[in-house]
C-alpha cells in the first residue's frame, strides 16, 4: 500500500499529451531507423530481432517497478526522469557502435519507455470512467500520430549520417522542456493501492491476453517489418512511407475504437479488429502491387494497434481509481511479455516463404477466435443469470 497523487477529475492533459507526441515522433523514427542502419555501424541484420527483444525485455523489467517511482516523485517528475533516461540511450548509440553496447542501450531504453507508458496511461485513465475511452483515444492518437510522422524521417534524413540521432535527441529535449516549463495539473495525492496477487489473478483474462497479444504483434511489427519490406524489394524511401501508412492506420482507428466501445462489448470488438488484420494479410497474398500492400498495411495498423487500448480499458472497467496505476503496470507487464517473445518468435518465420506476415496471420486468427468465444461465453452467462 502506497500513497500517491490520484484524484483529479479536471486534470489538464494538454502538456503531457503534447510531450508524448514529441516523444512518439522521435521513437517512431528510431524504431524504423535501427534495422536499416545496422550495416552502417558494422552490425549484422540478424541483430535487429535481438535489439528489439532487448528493448522489450527492458520494457518488461521496467513494468515491474515503475509504480513506486510514480508514488515517490509524482507523474510529472517521473515523466521528465524517464524522458531524460531515454535520451541518454540515444546519445550512447552513435558514440559506442558495438552490438553489446547497443543491446544494453536498447534494454535501458525499454525501461524508460515502460515508465513513460505507465505515467501517461495512468494519468489519462484516472477520472470519469465514461470519458475514459475518449481520453485513451487521445493518448493513442497522439502516440501513433507522432509515430507516423517519425516514419517519414527515413526519407528526409540520410541514414548514413549522424543527423537522425541529432533530430531524435532534439525532439526528446523539446518534450522534456515542455514538461519542465509548461503548466499542467497532475493527479492530486490521495490513496494509491497496489493490487494483491489474488486480485491480479482475478483481473479480466481477456484484457491480459489482449495486452500480451498486442505486445506480440507490435513488437514484431516495429522490430521486423522494415526488414520484411526490404525482403520484398521495397526501396528504403518507400519503406519509410509504408511504415508511416501502417502507423497512420493505428491513429485513424482510435476514434472508431472509442465509438465502437459505446455500442458493443470490448471482447467482441477486439475479435472483429483481429479479423480485419487477417483480411489485411490475406490481401498481400493476392497481389504484389505496391498499392495493395499500402492498403493492407493501413488495415493491418488499424487491426493490431486497436487491441491494446481496448484491452487496457477492459481491464480497468469497474476498477477503483486507487488501483489504476497498479492495474496499468500489470497490463503493461503482460504487453511486455508479448513484446519480448514476439520478435524472437517472428524471426523464425522470416526464413520461411510466409515471412513475418505468416506469423501475424496466425496470432491474429487465434486471437479473434478466442475473443469471439469469450464474448459468446459472457452473453451465455448473462442469459443464464436472467
Amino acid at each position: 500500500m502506497n500513497d500517491v497523487a490520484l484524484t483529479s477529475s479536471k486534470t489538464s492533459f494538454l502538456i503531457p499529451v503534447a510531450a508524448l507526441s514529441l516523444y512518439a515522433v522521435a521513437s517512431g523514427y528510431l524504431m524504423s531507423l535501427i534495422p536499416l542502419m545496422l550495416g552502417q555501424y558494422g552490425l549484422s541484420t540478424d541483430a535487429a530481432s535481438w535489439l528489439a527483444s532487448a528493448f522489450y525485455a527492458g520494457l518488461l523489467l521496467g513494468a515491474m517497478f515503475i509504480e513506486p517511482i510514480v508514488a515517490k516523485i509524482g507523474h510529472k517528475n517521473a515523466f521528465v526522469f524517464f524522458l531524460v533516461l531515454f535520451s541518454l540511450t540515444i546519445v550512447a548509440m552513435p558514440i559506442v557502435p558495438a552490438f553489446e553496447s547497443w543491446l544494453f542501450a536498447r534494454f535501458i531504453a525499454g525501461i524508460a519507455v515502460a515508465g513513460i507508458f505507465v505515467v501517461v496511461e495512468s494519468w489519462l485513465l484516472i477520472g470519469d470512467e465514461k470519458s475514459r475511452a475518449k481520453r485513451l483515444g487521445l493518448y493513442m492518437a497522439s502516440l501513433y500520430g507522432g509515430a507516423t510522422l517519425g516514419q517519414l524521417g527515413i526519407s528526409v534524413f540520410a541514414i548514413e549520417s549522424e543527423w537522425p540521432f541529432v533530430v531524435i535527441l532534439s525532439l526528446l529535449v523539446a518534450a522534456t522542456l515542455l514538461l519542465c516549463f509548461g503548466r499542467c495539473q497532475q493527479p492530486q495525492t490521495e490513496t494509491h493501492s497496489v493490487l494483491s496477487l489474488k486480485q491480479v489473478f482475478k483481473m479480466n483474462k481477456a484484457a491480459l491476453i489482449g495486452c500480451m497479444v498486442s505486445g506480440l504483434l507490435i513488437g514484431s511489427i516495429y522490430g521486423l517489418m522494415p526488414l520484411e519490406l526490404h525482403d520484398r524489394h521495397v526501396s528504403t524511401t518507400k519503406i519509410g512511407s509504408l511504415m508511416a501508412l501502417l502507423v497512420m492506420g493505428a491513429m485513424l482507428v482510435q476514434p472508431i475504437v472509442s465509438w465502437g466501445s459505446q455500442f458493443m462489448g470490448k471482447k467482441l470488438l477486439m475479435g472483429l479488429f483481429c479479423l480485419l488484420g487477417v483480411f489485411a494479410i490475406g490481401l498481400t497474398t493476392l497481389s504484389s502491387s505496391l498499392v495493395v500492400l499500402a492498403i493492407s498495411l493501413v488495415l493491418l495498423g488499424m487491426a493490431t494497434f486497436s487491441i491494446y487500448p481496448l484491452a487496457i480499458s477492459l481491464g480497468c472497467d469497474g476498477l477503483e481509481e486507487n488501483y489504476i496505476v497498479s492495474a496499468t503496470q500489470i497490463m503493461l507487464l503482460a504487453y511486455s511479455i508479448g513484446s519480448v517473445a514476439g520478435p524472437i518468435a517472428a524471426q523464425h518465420w522470416m526464413n520461411n516463404p510466409e515471412g513475418l506476415t505468416g506469423f501475424l496471420f496466425v496470432i491474429l486468427l487465434a486471437t479473434s477466435l478466442y475473443m469471439f468465444a469469450m464474448s459468446i461465453k459472457r452473453k451465455s452467462r448473462m442469459v443464464a443469470g436472467e
